[in-house]
């Protein structure tokens, strides 16, 4: 039962391949938990499992959140599992497309796997893509009630949902505190990615992050290109965005019909195998 552990700015990720795993068609929920578990298992953010077959793409591959729910789609996640595929050379070239059920992307692997650039796909903030309930529209600069506080919001999607909130007083301890309420508000029927966002200048933002199924998050890829979309639907930022997060920088390029494309590092921690004992604890 191999394991492959990456980084992508903090954000860690276990690249389990169903070849090493006979018998398994997807990890189960108490596989999941217990393999994520900082104390119990070998601890990370998630999971990613693949690659699958796919006719859409070059890869399929199912993200997993550390509480057992999947993930449409992760952008540190398929950074990571592009980094594995070209590490383990199942890839010759170094563009390829990879499936997640948030949609198609392309990666790109640059610096021999140490920076990788991922098209995306589009941003929409259209509410019933998102989803957000109410009336068909736009969810820009919308009101939400957390803890007797008020919060201005924009919504949006890149195959999976986000709920962005321009704040002044930037901090940990506001992600901590708020976003596992936003996260669950019935407002959002899938639960929501929550990002915390200030507008440093034209060229750059900062986010704090409360990642759906994950809690606080030191980065976040998918989370990086919405807040970026949401600034500049807006009209805060241009189109080179650098997002800084506690874990470091991603850049982000918006193109035409809020198309984008992320670029950031991956780092490799270790690989090993996981032992049957592993799995006789519950958690």
């Amino acid at each position: 039962m191999r394991f492959h552990k990456y980084h992508a700015l903090g954000n860690d990720y276990i690249v389990l391949d169903p070849a090493d795993f006979p018998g398994w068609t997807t990890p189960n929920l108490d596989q999941i938990r217990v393999i994520c578990h900082r104390n119990f298992g070998v601890g990370s953010d998630g999971i990613l499992w693949g690659p699958l077959p796919t006719s859409k793409a070059d890869f399929g591959l199912r993200i997993y959140n550390p509480d057992g729910s999947e993930a449409e789609k992760s952008g540190n996640g398929l950074r990571i599992f592009s980094r594995y595929l070209w590490d383990q050379k199942r890839v010759s070239a170094p563009t390829f497309t990879v499936e997640t059920p948030g949609g198609v992307v392309q990666s790109e692997i640059k610096e021999q796997g140490k920076l990788i650039t991922v098209a995306m796909g589009k941003v929409s903030f259209e509410s019933s893509r998102i989803p957000v309930k109410g009336p068909s529209r736009e969810v820009l600069g919308e009101t939400i009630e957390v803890q007797g506080r008020r919060f201005t919001f924009s919504a949006a999607t890149i195959g999976n949902p986000h709920c962005v909130l321009p704040v002044d007083d930037l901090s940990p301890e506001l992600a901590r505190r708020y976003g596992p309420d936003i996260e669950v508000n019935p407002l959002f029927p899938n639960r929501t990615n929550v990002q915390f966002l200030r507008v440093l200048s034209r060229a750059a933002i900062q986010i704090e992050i409360w990642e759906r199924g994950a809690g606080y998050t030191l980065a976040s890829g998918s989370s990086s290109s919405a807040a970026a979309a949401v600034a500049h639907r807006l009209g805060l930022v241009d189109r080179s965005v650098t997002v800084n997060m506690p874990g470091g920088q991603i850049g982000i390029e918006i193109g035409d019909g809020f198309a984008i494309t992320m670029t950031g590092t991956v780092n490799k921690v270790a690989e090993g195998e996981m032992h049957p004992q592993l799995f006789e604890v519950k958690v």
